[in-house]
């Protein structure tokens, strides 16, 4: 079924021309790879060191892959390893996801529950409610990307509006508004705070606020990043309303055939549905509560540190609680008969994610051929070596502009929040410090972490560009990664901005950054 809008067609932007001449994702990492390749063919051997965790210079070598040993290295690791255990086997969180979506959406809850949604929610304020909820679901790994972003997408064809709209705001709040929560002490707090206090004492760095106050490395940024989502939020929802959606709300998009929104009401049969959907809910929650106090709570190991086996499991409790909910609303209201029913639903879901498993096999090789080869490792050096040649140890304004903008143009290249921090925070902490002691621990981390959130969107190397691009393409067929970086770039160039300047103010009016 078509949804046609009878308004008149803006022309392409200058972005989307260009954009459209962006092959598909699948076309750039190939093509990456084998520059990659060719790279390591030429600079193979070179030499070059960074600064370690504890002070001390760290080697790393350019490998040639054209040798035998790394030759066999690509094969030997291109299934097993560097695809289906790509980042922990994140492909197979994907395809679980799948499983609990598949049921909720197949079964007709989705669709029911957004329509119902979608009368009692203003569309004026629904942008604001994504960015928001995008911002928070970072509390739960990555089930902003595979959860949230289809349902805005599902909440928007809900009151009849192209869902592409939904999809864009989730996204902004979910990959761009990365670092900022309102919850203190969330896992990128610990892995940027824990770490920062080990780069400053391991060159004596006082850990320190820039006002002179003692650090609790969980907390250091805390007041900055709580006032962030609510800058965010309010930026998030401005430009899809007043930008985003005047844009697409006249294209012309594709309802998949199993979605029906032809009837927007509710009937009664789907309101005592969604009852049993409610019932099958909280039976989940209860089931995932027992399990977060019990079997699954947090521990401390022997080695004195604390693991999380609830958070670390969140994505399949997730989606357990999606299945179990669909489950019951699809037996309520009939579509699911026998098992049979269930098995062929969860199946077609999963057929739907052939272009996934095809991307991310490349993707993924890619990724990992570049740490293997200690190229993405060099980038980083490259970029940093820069940044500290250009003497601008009397400004610590200049300071946070360079190294904000030096990590958000790395992170267009050199994914993962966690590895960048790695590399750049042992030479930037102690270096930054050094040239102005202005530029304390938690300066540096906050401008890190605003730089690496706000160019997410809008590049195709980030680990979920793909799958995004598959979520938009099943209402807009012929949508391009490049349409993609167009619909997206007002949201990371006016986070940045705005983020950037918001940080800045907290240092000109002497705000502490947290506690």
């Amino acid at each position: 079924m078509k949804k046609e809008t009878t308004k008149k067609v803006k022309k392409p932007s200058f972005i989307e021309k260009v954009g459209s001449k962006i092959p598909d994702p699948v076309l750039i990492f190939i093509g990456l790879y084998v520059i990659v390749m060719v790279i390591t063919g030429i600079f193979g051997g070179t030499v070059f060191e960074t600064v370690g965790q504890d002070g001390s210079a760290v080697p790393y070598e350019i490998k040639n892959m054209f040798t035998s040993e790394n030759i066999r290295w690509i094969f030997d690791n291109a299934l097993l390893t560097n695809w289906l255990g790509y980042a922990g086997g994140i492909l197979g969180t994907i395809l679980i996801v799948m499983f609990g979506i598949g049921i909720a959406e197949e079964s007709g809850m989705l669709s029911a529950l957004i329509r119902k949604l979608g009368g009692n929610i203003s569309e004026r304020f629904l942008p604001y409610l994504l960015v928001f909820l995008g911002i928070l679901s970072n509390i739960a790994s990555d089930a902003g990307y595979l959860i949230l972003i289809p349902l805005a997408g599902l909440l928007y064809l809900g009151i009849k509006k192209n869902p592409l709209i939904g999809m864009f705001a989730a996204f902004a709040g979910v990959s761009a508004g990365f670092s900022a929560n309102i919850i203190p002490a969330t896992v990128i707090d610990v892995i940027v705070g824990r770490n920062a206090q080990g780069f400053a004492e391991a060159q004596n760095v006082p850990f320190v606020s820039y006002l002179g106050k003692d650090l609790n490395p969980f907390t250091m940024d805390y007041y900055f990043i709580l006032a962030s989502t609510f800058v965010l939020v309010f930026l998030g929802g401005f430009i899809t309303n007043h930008w985003v959606r005047p844009r697409f709300e006249k294209m012309t998009y594709t309802v998949p055939a199993d979605i029906n929104v032809a009837e927007y009401g509710v009937s009664k049969e789907e309101r005592r549905a969604l009852r049993f959907a409610g019932l099958g809910f909280l039976i989940a929650a209860a089931i995932d509560l027992f399990l977060a106090f019990g079997p699954l709570k947090s521990f401390v190991d022997e080695s004195g540190s604390t693991v999380t086996p609830f958070l670390d499991n969140i994505i399949l409790l997730i989606t357990f609680i999606f299945f179990l909910s669909g489950l019951f609303y699809g037996i309520a209201i009939k579509k699911f008969k026998n098992s049979g029913d269930v098995i062929a639903a969860l199946s077609k879901q999963i057929g739907s994610m052939g272009y996934v498993i095809v991307l991310t096999f490349f993707c993924y090789n890619f990724l990992a051929l570049l740490t293997y080869t200690n190229l993405g490792t060099y980038i980083t050096y490259l970029g940093a070596s820069a940044l500290e040649s250009l003497g601008l140890a009397k400004s610590p304004t200049l300071l946070i502009l360079g190294f904000i903008i030096v990590t958000a143009v790395i992170n267009l290249f050199v994914g993962g929040l966690t590895s960048k921090w790695m590399l750049l925070g042992p030479i930037f902490v102690p270096m930054l410090y050094q040239a102005n002691p202005n530029m304390t621990p938690d300066v540096v981390a906050a401008a890190y972490r605003l730089a690496d959130s706000s160019t997410n969107i809008i590049t195709p190397l980030m680990t979920y560009a793909g799958v995004i691009l598959l979520y938009v393409k099943k209402y807009k067929e012929d949508f391009t990664v490049g349409n993609l970086i167009s619909a997206m770039l007002p949201y990371s160039i006016c986070f940045l901005v705005s983020w950037t300047l918001l940080l800045l103010g907290f240092i000109a009016f002497g705000i502490p950054l947290g506690f």
